[in-house]
Protein backbone atom coordinates (compact mmCIF):
# COMPACT_ATOMS: atom_id res chain seq x y z
CA UNK A 1 0.00 0.00 0.00
CA UNK A 2 1.43 3.66 -0.15
CA UNK A 3 1.59 5.65 2.62
CA UNK A 4 3.29 8.10 4.83
CA UNK A 5 6.62 6.32 6.46
CA UNK A 6 9.78 7.90 7.69
CA UNK A 7 13.04 7.51 6.09
CA UNK A 8 16.52 7.82 7.80
CA UNK A 9 19.38 9.73 6.31
CA UNK A 10 22.49 7.85 6.66
CA UNK A 11 24.76 11.04 5.66
CA UNK A 12 22.88 13.06 8.65
CA UNK A 13 22.71 10.16 11.49
CA UNK A 14 25.31 10.90 14.26
CA UNK A 15 24.32 7.03 16.02
CA UNK A 16 23.23 9.07 19.42
CA UNK A 17 20.53 6.08 18.99
CA UNK A 18 17.88 9.10 19.70
CA UNK A 19 15.38 7.97 17.78
CA UNK A 20 15.56 4.40 18.17
CA UNK A 21 15.26 5.08 22.15
CA UNK A 22 12.06 7.40 20.84
CA UNK A 23 10.35 4.80 18.45
CA UNK A 24 7.59 2.88 20.76
CA UNK A 25 7.09 0.53 18.11
CA UNK A 26 10.37 -0.77 17.66
CA UNK A 27 10.46 0.06 14.17
CA UNK A 28 14.15 1.82 14.42
CA UNK A 29 17.34 -0.01 15.59
CA UNK A 30 21.24 1.01 15.80
CA UNK A 31 23.07 -0.81 12.81
CA UNK A 32 27.04 -0.57 12.43
CA UNK A 33 26.64 2.77 14.47
CA UNK A 34 23.44 4.76 12.30
CA UNK A 35 19.90 4.31 12.46
CA UNK A 36 18.08 1.93 10.50
CA UNK A 37 14.69 1.85 9.68
CA UNK A 38 14.17 -2.03 10.45
CA UNK A 39 10.56 -3.15 9.80
CA UNK A 40 8.12 -1.22 7.53
CA UNK A 41 5.22 -2.63 9.55
CA UNK A 42 6.62 -1.45 12.94
CA UNK A 43 6.68 2.26 11.39
CA UNK A 44 2.96 4.10 12.80
CA UNK A 45 3.98 6.57 10.44
CA UNK A 46 3.02 9.49 13.62
CA UNK A 47 7.05 10.42 13.65
CA UNK A 48 7.79 10.12 17.46
CA UNK A 49 11.01 10.05 16.56
CA UNK A 50 11.74 13.01 14.31
CA UNK A 51 12.04 15.66 17.39
CA UNK A 52 13.84 13.66 18.91
CA UNK A 53 16.53 13.45 16.15
CA UNK A 54 19.22 16.47 16.92
CA UNK A 55 20.64 16.56 13.52
CA UNK A 56 17.60 16.21 11.53
CA UNK A 57 18.38 13.02 9.43
CA UNK A 58 14.62 11.99 9.98
CA UNK A 59 12.03 12.91 7.75
CA UNK A 60 8.28 11.88 6.17
CA UNK A 61 7.97 9.90 2.64
CA UNK A 62 5.27 8.41 0.84
CA UNK A 63 5.67 5.33 -0.98
CA UNK A 64 4.77 1.71 -0.98
CA UNK A 65 5.06 0.32 2.46
CA UNK A 66 3.18 -2.71 4.14
CA UNK A 67 0.68 -1.36 6.40
CA UNK A 68 1.62 -0.79 10.31
CA UNK A 69 0.88 -4.20 12.23
CA UNK A 70 -0.11 -3.56 15.68
CA UNK A 71 -0.65 -7.45 16.44
CA UNK A 72 2.76 -7.77 15.13
CA UNK A 73 4.32 -5.21 17.56
CA UNK A 74 2.58 -5.86 20.36
CA UNK A 75 4.24 -9.42 20.20
CA UNK A 76 7.67 -8.17 19.58
CA UNK A 77 7.09 -6.14 22.37
CA UNK A 78 6.24 -8.93 24.57
CA UNK A 79 8.75 -11.48 23.48
CA UNK A 80 11.11 -8.49 24.52
CA UNK A 81 10.08 -7.84 28.14
CA UNK A 82 10.26 -11.80 28.89
CA UNK A 83 14.44 -11.04 28.37
CA UNK A 84 14.41 -8.74 30.74
CA UNK A 85 16.12 -10.13 34.04
CA UNK A 86 12.89 -10.73 36.23
CA UNK A 87 11.04 -8.99 33.48
CA UNK A 88 11.58 -5.66 35.11
CA UNK A 89 11.20 -2.64 33.13
CA UNK A 90 13.84 -0.92 35.32
CA UNK A 91 16.47 -2.79 33.40
CA UNK A 92 15.25 -1.75 29.80
CA UNK A 93 17.94 0.49 28.27
CA UNK A 94 17.15 4.20 27.53
CA UNK A 95 19.60 7.26 26.56
CA UNK A 96 18.76 10.52 28.21
CA UNK A 97 18.97 13.69 26.53
CA UNK A 98 19.74 17.16 28.32
CA UNK A 99 19.49 20.77 27.27
CA UNK A 100 21.99 22.96 28.97
CA UNK A 101 20.05 25.22 31.35
CA UNK A 102 21.23 28.51 32.18
CA UNK A 103 23.27 28.83 35.48
CA UNK A 104 21.18 30.38 38.14
CA UNK A 105 21.56 30.28 42.10
CA UNK A 106 17.84 29.23 42.27
CA UNK A 107 18.50 26.54 40.58
CA UNK A 108 19.74 22.98 41.67
CA UNK A 109 22.57 21.37 39.91
CA UNK A 110 21.07 19.16 37.33
CA UNK A 111 21.88 15.70 36.47
CA UNK A 112 24.50 14.69 34.13
CA UNK A 113 23.52 11.38 33.78
CA UNK A 114 23.17 10.13 29.95
CA UNK A 115 21.98 7.00 30.38
CA UNK A 116 19.93 4.14 31.86
CA UNK A 117 20.87 1.34 33.72
CA UNK A 118 23.98 2.16 35.02
CA UNK A 119 25.09 -0.97 36.84
CA UNK A 120 27.45 -2.64 35.09
CA UNK A 121 25.75 -5.73 35.57
CA UNK A 122 23.10 -4.66 33.66
CA UNK A 123 23.92 -2.93 30.86
CA UNK A 124 23.34 -3.86 27.49
CA UNK A 125 26.86 -4.80 25.78
CA UNK A 126 25.61 -3.70 22.27
CA UNK A 127 23.31 -0.29 23.55
CA UNK A 128 23.38 2.78 21.15
CA UNK A 129 24.74 4.86 23.65
CA UNK A 130 28.34 3.31 23.98
CA UNK A 131 29.19 3.87 20.20
CA UNK A 132 31.91 7.09 20.59
CA UNK A 133 31.06 6.70 24.29
CA UNK A 134 33.90 8.74 26.76
CA UNK A 135 33.02 5.72 29.43
CA UNK A 136 33.51 6.32 33.01
CA UNK A 137 33.74 2.70 35.32
CA UNK A 138 33.31 3.65 38.62
CA UNK A 139 32.34 2.11 42.41
CA UNK A 140 28.98 3.08 43.33
CA UNK A 141 30.46 4.64 47.04
CA UNK A 142 32.26 7.17 44.64
CA UNK A 143 28.91 9.45 44.20
CA UNK A 144 27.99 9.29 47.89
CA UNK A 145 31.64 10.53 49.12
CA UNK A 146 32.45 13.11 46.37
CA UNK A 147 29.98 16.06 46.29
CA UNK A 148 30.53 17.10 42.86
CA UNK A 149 30.74 13.50 41.09
CA UNK A 150 28.20 14.68 38.82
CA UNK A 151 29.68 18.05 37.08
CA UNK A 152 33.18 16.38 37.47
CA UNK A 153 32.52 12.76 36.42
CA UNK A 154 29.64 11.83 35.15
CA UNK A 155 29.44 14.98 32.74
CA UNK A 156 29.76 14.17 28.80
CA UNK A 157 30.43 10.26 29.83
CA UNK A 158 28.72 6.90 29.36
CA UNK A 159 28.24 5.82 33.79
CA UNK A 160 28.88 2.22 34.47
CA UNK A 161 29.12 1.92 38.39
CA UNK A 162 29.24 -0.99 40.51
CA UNK A 163 30.90 -2.18 44.29
CA UNK A 164 33.44 -5.57 43.41
CA UNK A 165 33.31 -6.39 47.45
CA UNK A 166 29.40 -6.66 47.60
CA UNK A 167 28.68 -8.11 43.57
CA UNK A 168 31.30 -10.81 44.08
CA UNK A 169 31.06 -11.05 40.12
CA UNK A 170 34.07 -10.46 37.76
CA UNK A 171 33.08 -7.48 36.07
CA UNK A 172 36.11 -7.82 33.73
CA UNK A 173 34.04 -9.91 31.25
CA UNK A 174 31.33 -7.71 30.82
CA UNK A 175 33.92 -4.65 30.50
CA UNK A 176 35.99 -6.85 27.75
CA UNK A 177 32.35 -7.77 25.66
CA UNK A 178 31.59 -3.62 25.96
CA UNK A 179 34.78 -2.42 24.52
CA UNK A 180 35.14 -5.20 21.92
CA UNK A 181 31.86 -4.54 20.80
CA UNK A 182 31.85 -0.63 20.75
CA UNK A 183 34.24 1.97 19.52
CA UNK A 184 35.15 3.37 22.74
CA UNK A 185 37.21 6.57 23.09
CA UNK A 186 38.34 6.90 26.89
CA UNK A 187 38.18 4.87 30.00
CA UNK A 188 37.84 7.19 33.42
CA UNK A 189 38.11 4.79 36.65
CA UNK A 190 36.76 5.91 39.63
CA UNK A 191 37.43 3.92 43.15
CA UNK A 192 37.50 4.55 46.62
CA UNK A 193 40.48 4.35 48.71
CA UNK A 194 39.37 1.31 50.30
CA UNK A 195 41.32 -1.81 49.25
CA UNK A 196 38.42 -3.80 47.78
CA UNK A 197 37.87 -1.18 45.22
CA UNK A 198 40.89 -2.32 43.64
CA UNK A 199 38.79 -4.84 42.16
CA UNK A 200 37.07 -2.42 39.69
CA UNK A 201 40.23 -1.05 38.56
CA UNK A 202 42.13 -3.91 37.66
CA UNK A 203 38.57 -5.64 35.33
CA UNK A 204 39.25 -2.34 33.69
CA UNK A 205 42.61 -3.31 33.90
CA UNK A 206 42.22 -6.69 32.43
CA UNK A 207 39.54 -5.51 30.16
CA UNK A 208 41.92 -3.35 28.10
CA UNK A 209 44.35 -6.28 28.06
CA UNK A 210 42.06 -9.38 26.93
CA UNK A 211 39.85 -6.98 24.22
CA UNK A 212 43.21 -6.06 22.63
CA UNK A 213 42.60 -2.67 21.86
CA UNK A 214 44.22 1.08 23.07
CA UNK A 215 42.23 2.56 24.88
CA UNK A 216 43.11 5.93 26.67
CA UNK A 217 42.38 5.24 30.33
CA UNK A 218 42.89 6.87 33.66
CA UNK A 219 41.98 6.11 37.65
CA UNK A 220 41.15 8.48 40.46
CA UNK A 221 40.78 7.66 43.70
CA UNK A 222 38.33 8.97 46.33
CA UNK A 223 38.88 9.34 49.64
CA UNK A 224 36.44 8.18 52.68
CA UNK A 225 36.21 12.09 53.94
CA UNK A 226 35.47 12.93 50.02
CA UNK A 227 38.74 14.27 48.79
CA UNK A 228 40.69 13.41 45.31
CA UNK A 229 43.52 11.79 46.27
CA UNK A 230 45.75 10.60 43.58
CA UNK A 231 45.14 10.71 39.82
CA UNK A 232 47.41 8.06 37.49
Amino acid sequence: MIRKIIQIDQAKCNGCGACAAACHEGAIAMVDGKARLMRDDYCDGLGDCLPACPTGAISFVVREAAAYDEVAVLAAKAKKAETLPCGCPGTAAKAIYRQQEPASVCVAPASQLRQWPVQIKLAPINAPWFGGANLLVAADCTAYAYANFHQDFIKGRITLVGCPKLDSVDYSEKITEILKNNDIHSITVVRMEVPCCGGIENAVKKALQVSGKCIPWNAVTISTDGRILDRE
